[in-house]
């Protein structure tokens, strides 16, 4: 199996709708294959990746769309899951989901989370993982763990992507605490 060598931006430049639009168009029109936006919230102008990320494929044709990477103790892993299906729906199946264990102090800091060891945040991570791998997969899903606990959730919409988005792709970053 051969895989192709694919470039990339990460954009956090862009201050209103109209910019943010015309930057990605001009990426794609550059020939790059994705644009990422990350996902942090001290000392950045970037945008909130999902809403920035929706904006970027409406404003696109072709363009992979993705986070790099998103904090999973920002946002419960159902919801993550429930969005980013949502977005790769909305993009025609464009969207590189990335999912990580955090590792920026000052953003936990900011908002108030508790900054776990790193291990505490991996093993986090790994049910996170699990749980929208249930969301994504086929019917109503059970998951009971330390951290995480879904009953009967049949999450919609699916990826377009299938497997279960192929191209998503997990992050473990973790400084020690």
């Amino acid at each position: 199996m051969t895989r192709q060598f694919r470039f990339g931006v990460q954009a956090s430049a862009a201050r209103t709708g109209k910019e943010w639009a015309e930057q990605a168009r001009a990426i794609e029109g550059l020939g790059y294959s994705a644009l990422f936006v990350h996902d942090h919230f001290v000392d950045t102008t970037a945008p909130a990746p999902m809403v920035a990320l929706s904006f970027a494929a409406a404003a696109t044709t072709s363009l992979r769309i993705g986070m790099r990477v998103l904090g999973n103790d920002y946002k419960h892993p159902a919801v993550m899951a429930k969005e980013a299906a949502t977005l790769d729906v909305l993009s025609d199946g464009r969207l590189e989901f990335g999912l990580g264990a955090g590792w920026s102090t000052a953003d936990y800091e900011a908002l108030g989370l508790p900054y776990d060891r790193a291990g505490t945040r991996i093993e986090r991570l790994a049910e996170a993982l699990r749980v929208v791998k249930g969301a994504w997969g086929e019917g109503p899903y059970d998951f009971t763990g330390e951290h995480y606990t879904i009953t009967a959730y049949d999450a919609q919409p699916k990826p377009v992507q299938q497997p279960a988005a192929p191209r998503s792709w997990w992050v473990v970053v973790a400084r020690r605490s």
